[in-house]
């Protein structure tokens, strides 16, 4: 394998492991402050640590030019989605584990390619198999005795629909504008929509918000700036097998940081939900890994 494969290798799979261990920031964070209050800062930071990176690309001509209009208008459609979605993973994830919110939110990479036929992006056999082994996989994570779900898991399945309608969005108009200009408009228009609600529903005191001041600069500075930045930089060179394979890893390493820093344990029927969760994963993205089709993936922005 070559030097260059394997240095972009290591980049995915360290974007990888900091969203993955994100989840556990999000839980450790909701002791402190609310969910809305909790993204409101942690989304405002992100959208100025990428405030460098843009500067960065203008100097050497390497931003997307378009309109201010078609930038506001993609910007604040899908900050609205995120918004959304960030919102329903944040509030879940106080009545559920790292791990298994993790793995519910990677549900995206299946859900993307089915809601593609919508736009005519379709899907093949491997995707209605990923579709059914996730499926398979969710139910051996999530649903219990008395066929009962944990709240906190639905609500993370619905955040998962509205991550697939992100990307989609991303895939249909990103093209168009410049990533780094586009992320900082909605992570900027989801701060304030957090910051707004936090407002009528909760109470954002500064002492909480200090108080939880570690996982907030890890959500806000290492997840979305980050982890963004090497995102960027991995994809422009590495294989879309290779990026579609190891950015799946997100869940495994949100269940592993749950274990090792909180103590957060899955038990064998849950472990073999996630296998097979991630097999579901991988078949939806067998078109990408073989090589006969562009990965309608990469660019979401999880937690």
């Amino acid at each position: 394998m070559k030097a260059g494969v394997m240095k972009n290798d290591a980049l995915l799979l360290m974007t990888a492991m900091i969203w993955g261990f994100a989840f556990v920031a999000q839980r450790v964070g909701m002791r402190f402050i609310g969910p809305f209050t909790y993204n409101a800062v942690r989304f405002a930071l992100g959208a100025v640590s990428l405030l460098p990176l843009l500067y960065w690309r203008r100097t050497r001509g390497r931003q997307i030019r378009s309109s201010v209009r078609l930038r506001m208008r993609v910007g604040l459609v899908a900050g609205a989605f995120l918004f959304i979605a960030a919102s329903l993973q944040q509030i879940g994830i106080v009545y559920t584990t790292a791990g298994k919110a993790g793995f519910i939110t990677t549900l995206y990479v299946v859900l993307v390619p089915l809601f593609g036929i919508a736009v005519r992006r379709g899907t093949g056999i491997a995707g209605w198999v990923g579709v059914l082994l996730a499926v398979s996989g969710l139910y051996l994570l999530s649903v219990r005795e008395g066929f009962t779900v944990s709240p906190g898991d639905l609500l993370v399945l619905a955040s998962a629909v509205f991550w697939a309608l992100h990307v989609l969005l991303i895939d249909l108009y990103g093209r168009y504008v410049d990533s780094i200009e586009l992320s900082i408009i909605q992570f900027a228009l989801c701060s304030v929509l957090c910051a707004v609600t936090a407002l009528g529903f909760e109470d954002p005191g500064l002492q909480g918000i200090l108080t939880a001041a570690v996982p907030i600069l890890y959500g806000g500075l290492f997840s979305v700036g980050i982890a963004y930045t090497l995102q960027v930089v991995a994809q422009k060179h590495a294989p879309p097998s290779h990026a579609a394979i190891l950015l799946s890893l997100e869940g495994a390493f949100a269940a592993l940081g749950g274990w090792l820093l909180i103590g957060e344990v899955l038990d064998p029927r849950s472990l073999v939900g996630c296998v097979l969760m991630f097999a579901g994963m991988l078949a939806s993205q067998w078109q990408v890994i073989t090589g006969s089709k562009k990965s309608l993936t990469p660019s979401v922005q999880d937690p």
